[in-house]
């Protein structure tokens, strides 16, 4: 099985409303992705916040701490044959506007904090969400 690492973010607006993203039009996330070679964790979360959203402005509050989860396979469901660590961070941004770069990526939203969980589409990440509700 192959380990990778990626980082991400979970972004609030002046409304704190959270940013969730569509990935390959098949899931909902928080916005992350794999960190590239020469990257640390804050600048993989930045770069992908931007790839998947549009957001460029992003103020650092603090670490939220990392996950394990399997890949989502094409099919839906986990692809067993990679482990990704997750580490998250929060930010805020006063950008209200959402145009994502990245065509792998095609939608975000901005979503009331309460409504998270019931959007995001993998286990994991729903519980990652669950368990920093409460600091964010």
């Amino acid at each position: 099985m192959k380990r990778t690492q990626s980082a991400g973010g979970v972004i609030l607006n002046k409304k704190n409303e959270v940013l969730v993203v569509n990935q390959r039009g098949n899931s909902w996330s928080l916005p992350k992705g794999h960190i590239e070679d020469g990257e640390d964790k804050i600048q993989t979360a930045k770069r992908e916040v931007y790839e998947e959203s549009g957001i460029n402005q992003l103020k650092f509050i603090k670490e939220l701490g990392s996950y394990k989860r399997h890949k989502i396979s094409l099919k839906g469901g986990d692809d067993l044959s990679e482990l990704k660590t997750i580490f998250m961070f929060l930010f805020r941004t006063d950008q209200e506007k959402l145009k994502p770069v990245d065509s792998e990526n095609p939608e975000a939203i901005w979503v009331k904090k309460e409504k998270v969980i019931g959007l995001l589409t993998h286990r994991k990440d729903k519980e990652f969400f669950r368990n920093i509700f409460d600091k964010i």
